[in-house]
């Protein structure tokens, strides 16, 4: 398959997932910086394809072949992060910049050997589950977004949800790393944003932040 069609339905994986904006084709247009002309036209002929099924004004919905593809696009991805991660030592943002480029070079045989050498590893250094060599995420997702948080309460960060170099700068100045703990010390409720504790360092987070920070409770 193209790669414009493995972008187009992980697109689609990853906005039905995890993101606010659902899978209507001009949201999926919106994500991959294509038109909705594009996108509208792209999703007819997937659907032929038996990848997604299409329906005019209707969100985009994955058959399980679709879904088949996406995951192994995603488990590739993740993977190069991991590897990437580890060996190099680069930050989240480039990590991720580069494993969008080799996920689709990169071969059944070679995925399952980069996932042997780190041992098999279920998350991604942003926290993300890394699905197995069938298509499978076996870990179960408990986590929940920093803006619903309980004042008074400590948490460990499970997953940045994010792309954006800007927020991993300031995600790597500030501690915010998959795996540390912090203290949510006040939720302004109205003004939605979130006062937080990591590391002795006291910050103050709006909700564009505490939307794509995932927590766990410790």
């Amino acid at each position: 398959m193209s790669i414009a069609i493995e972008n187009f339905v992980k697109a689609i994986y990853k906005n039905d997932k995890h993101d606010i904006n659902d899978t209507k084709p001009g949201n999926i247009a919106k994500k991959l910086g294509i038109s909705n002309a594009a996108a509208t036209d792209m999703a007819k002929k997937l659907a032929t394809k038996d990848l997604l099924h299409y329906e005019k004004y209707q969100k985009l919905r994955l058959t399980k072949k679709g879904t088949k593809m996406a995951l192994n696009v995603v488990r590739k991805h993740r993977l190069w992060e991991a590897f990437l991660f580890k060996m190099f030592d680069m930050s989240l943002h480039d990590i991720h910049k580069e494993a969008e480029l080799l996920e689709h070079q990169t071969s059944d045989l070679l995925a399952e050997k980069i996932s042997e050498y780190l041992g098999h590893p279920k998350f991604d250094p942003h926290g993300d589950p890394i699905p197995n060599a069938n298509g499978e995420i076996t870990t179960e997702d408990t986590s929940i977004s920093l803006s619903k948080a309980k004042e008074g309460k400590t948490y460990i960060i499970s997953r940045l949800m994010s792309d954006d170099k800007e927020f991993f700068d300031f995600c790597a100045q500030n501690g915010l790393k998959y795996g540390n703990t912090i203290l949510v010390s006040k939720q302004f409720t109205k003004n939605k944003m979130t006062q937080i504790t990591i590391n002795t360092n006291t910050i103050l987070l709006n909700e564009d932040f505490t939307n794509i920070i995932y927590i766990n409770e410790n």
